[in-house]
């Protein structure tokens, strides 16, 4: 395929500049900030000629179109939806439910993000790529990765490698590395980033990173196709906000198409108690997160039920970021406890027929929140963005098959980068 045409944007200043390859950041931006792909193609076109996330592609950074992937799926909820009273719910689902078109093989929506950021990569990139993360991105990268043979470092907190299962053994090319016993996911972060140190390996970019925006960014695309108009509400679980700075951004380029209206989705998130870093700042209309230390973070991070909802080092404070995404879309932060996800995990299974995630749940009970507060109205047109789902579906279907990952190398993200270089490059 020709490479999709674009141009970048630093949010701070709005200074236009051309991607060099890999551009997570406008060198010369004065402050902090995220940068944006302006594509040249500014009408929303679906390809029909291609399946899965790059049906997408005229707002994909891409140069490749990888195999595998499915994109997103939206449909007009009835059993959820009469229980809650809503005449207009419509529920975004990426996971595995193949009885309404989703055939996410890790049941995560990271497999959006994975698909894009590694359509992003030259296909003769020598070096490799490193992914941090607290379960569910490694899951996906790991995954595309391994199908697409793209040589992959994932690191992850020791504690969360239940979340690494598979349909099949990973390819060789993938390896996984850890912070010890106890740590969270900002301990993996460190890890990665002192293995960046080494010109044999580079970061993969997190919410910096453009493709993994964009990728995500198209659970709100295949809302825009069935709906066939702007949402008045948008409703998901954070932990980075990144996916919620990405449907935002979609707003915004939906806007300027035009021919779906030009209201700005109100984004209404949540987190799960008591990790609400993000809560509590947006609680107080901060810019600035709340003061959050390690150790605190880490005892919240294992009190929580929605483990990938544990970032304590978000993207909210930066230009382009989740605070002005939620300024200027008049939204809202929800905090809602482990047992209230309980409750509405088994609801939504029940009135909707597939099992989802944690994080997803507390998507749920926020929605039932926003509705008792009068945040939100019965006639309101809500898009319900359920980045997990089927787990325990895809895992029963594929039963012995399923395969799960082990640590090869256990590491103290304190230790030397120079150590940990040296261990991880004897894995190669």
């Amino acid at each position: 395929m020709k490479a999709t045409e674009y141009t970048l944007i630093n949010v701070a200043d709005g200074q236009r500049f051309e991607d060099a390859g890999w551009t997570l950041s406008y060198p010369q931006s004065a402050t902090a900030s995220l940068v944006r792909a302006e594509y040249k193609k500014n009408e929303f076109l679906a390809d029909p000629a291609e399946e899965g996330l790059f049906r997408y592609h005229n707002w994909l950074p891409v140069k490749r179109l990888l195999k595998g992937s499915c994109a997103p799926v939206t449909y007009k909820s009835k059993g959820l939806a009469d229980t809650l009273g809503l005449k207009n719910l419509y529920i975004t689902m990426s996971g595995w439910n193949p009885e309404v078109g989703a055939f996410f093989k890790t049941a995560s929506f990271k497999e959006t993000e994975a698909y894009s950021v590694c359509g992003r990569m030259d296909e003769n990139e020598k070096r490799v790529i490193v992914v941090a993360s607290a379960g569910n991105t490694a899951r996906a990268f790991a995954s595309v990765c391994s199908q697409n043979n793209i040589p992959l470092v994932v690191s992850i907190p020791y504690d969360n490698l239940q979340a690494l299962w598979f349909d099949a053994p990973l390819n060789p090319c993938v390896k996984i590395i850890c912070s010890p016993e106890g740590s969270d996911y900002y301990d993996a972060i460190a890890l990665a980033d002192k293995l960046c140190s080494d010109p044999m390996f580079f970061a993969e970019g997190g919410a910096k990173n453009i493709a993994r925006r964009d990728g995500m960014g198209t659970c709100y695309l295949s809302a825009i196709e069935a709906i066939g108009t702007i949402p008045d509400a948008y409703f998901q679980a954070v932990g980075s906000g990144t996916g919620a700075i990405a449907a935002y951004e979609n707003n915004l380029r939906i806007i300027e198409d035009g021919r779906f209206g030009y209201k700005k989705t109100r984004l209404m998130l949540s987190q799960n108690e008591p990790f609400t870093i993000m809560y509590d700042s947006w609680a107080t209309r901060s810019r600035s997160l709340v003061d959050f230390p390690a150790e605190k973070a880490r005892e919240a991070s294992a009190e929580i039920k929605a483990k990938v909802l544990s970032n304590r080092k978000p993207p909210y404070s930066i230009a382009g970021g989740l605070f002005d995404a939620l300024e200027d879309s008049n939204g809202e932060i929800y905090s809602v406890s482990n047992s209230e996800l309980e409750y509405w995990g088994e609801m939504f299974h029940e009135k909707e027929g597939v099992d989802i995630h944690p994080a997803s749940a507390v998507a749920v009970a926020s929605l039932s929140q926003a509705l008792d507060n009068g945040d939100i109205n019965e006639d309101d047109i809500i898009m319900l963005n359920i980045t997990g789902a089927g787990e325990q579906k895809r895992q029963d279907e594929c039963g012995d098959k399923i395969v799960h990952a082990k640590a090869m190398l256990v590491m103290d993200p304190e230790a030397d980068a120079s150590e940990i270089v040296a261990q991880v490059k004897k894995l190669f």
